[in-house]
């Protein structure tokens, strides 16, 4: 499976040990990241990560893109919702999307848990019958 990976700065740290954590699920699936957090997953899991421009240069824009042609299964998108961004309308856009194509996706810690023990368990494999 595809899975999106992004995460607001004051979010990175928690990302990249979330990616630690579930190293083992994360490494069966194809990851792609917005570049400076596919950037630290990469040196804090030894993971190979496919990586967007940054964030804020087009890359939540880049995985929009590919969530729109249904090449991605799930998104993990841990956010900040405490501090606006500059960048809102594209988060916004990226929850849109996986409404839009109903793919799977977590905004916070817990949800991005259960996700990948479903994942984990074949829960998901009913994505592969949208490709």
């Amino acid at each position: 499976m595809n899975i999106g990976l992004v995460a607001h700065d004051s979010k990175k740290k928690l990302m990249q040990n979330f990616c630690i954590a579930y190293r083992g699920v994360l490494s069966r699936n194809d990851l792609y990241a917005t570049g400076t957090t596919g950037r630290l997953v990469e040196e804090a899991t030894n993971l190979t990560v496919h990586k967007y421009l940054a964030g804020r240069l087009g890359g939540t824009q880049q995985l929009g893109a590919q969530i729109e042609h249904n090449q991605i299964d799930l998104v993990i998108f841990l956010r900040d919702p405490l501090h606006v961004k500059s960048s809102e309308p594209d988060v916004n856009n990226i929850v849109r999307l996986c409404d839009a194509h109903n793919i799977p996706l977590a905004t916070n810690l817990a949800t991005a848990e259960l996700l990948i023990m479903s994942l984990d368990r074949g829960d998901l494999e009913w994505r592969e019958m949208y490709k």
